[in-house]
Formats: structure tokens, C-alpha cells, sequence
């Protein structure tokens, strides 16, 4: 199956955190039913962060986190793993420009290079991504 959209790990947190949650959040998570992701190859790291941060601080189980992770497995979800050839010349460029972080640039550079929607609550992604015209999710 073909990826329909790009989904970064601030709307995947959404779906594990209800105090997070949104509507947007929640029609996304819904597309994920018939539809596929892609996600940057640390994508991964970023989610296991979040969780391991939020366990330590007791926001969440054990338990209740691979239940969520569970729940992820069972999605559609494909990993692009471009990004170490294109961190200097592609990634940094788009960081100053935008005044990202290399993990966020990572996110902007797939929805360019794939020309896919973007889904993410991060603001500083959105309005960069908005201004080279991408389709931005999430809000």
C-alpha cells in the first residue's frame, strides 16, 4: 500500500495521551484504519523517548504503554530511511532556513521529497511546512 500521509511523533503522542488529544488528532488516528503512514526511521526512537520520559515521571504504565505500542503495530505505518544521506546538504539547509531542529527538518524533508500531507501539532513544523505549501494536519 501506498503512504497517504506523513504523521510525526507529536500527533502519534496525541493518540497515547488524552490530555493531548484533539479532534484533528482523532480523525487522523482514524484514517489509519484503511490508510498507510510514513514516518522518518526515528520516528521510532522518538516515540520510545516519549514513552520511556513519561513512564519515569508516572504519566503512564508500563502496561498501558505496550498496549499503545501494540495498538501501532497493528497500523499500516512505513519508514523512510533517507535521511543520514540528506543531513548535510538537504536537512541543515531546511533547519536554518526554518529554524528547526534536524529531527523536525527530517519530517518536512520526507513531506517535500514525497509531496505528502503532513500531520503534526508541532507549530514551528506546521508553519514551515505552510510556507513551502504543503498540506499540514493536525489543528
Amino acid at each position: 500500500m501506498s503512504a497517504a500521509l506523513i504523521i510525526d511523533c507529536s500527533i502519534t503522542m496525541a493518540w497515547c495521551f488524552e490530555d493531548e488529544a484533539t479532534v484533528a488528532a482523532s480523525i487522523i488516528q482514524d484514517r489509519l484504519d484503511n490508510e498507510t503512514a510514513l514516518v522518518p526511521s526515528h520516528w521510532y526512537l522518538e516515540v520510545a523517548n516519549v514513552l520511556a520520559i513519561s513512564e519515569r515521571r508516572n504519566r503512564i504504565s508500563p502496561t498501558s504503554s505496550a498496549e499503545f505500542l501494540t495498538w501501532l503495530a497493528s497500523r499500516e505505518i512505513e519508514s523512510d530511511s533517507e535521511a543520514q544521506g540528506r543531513a548535510f546538504d538537504h536537512l541543515l539547509p531546511l533547519c536554518r532556513a526554518h529554524r528547526l531542529t534536524a529531527y523536525d527538518a527530517v519530517y518536512l524533508d520526507l513531506a517535500l521529497r514525497r509531496r505528502l500531507p503532513l500531520a503534526s501539532l508541532d507549530d514551528d513544523l506546521r508553519a514551515a511546512a505552510e510556507s513551502l505549501g504543503l498540506e499540514v494536519l493536525g489543528r
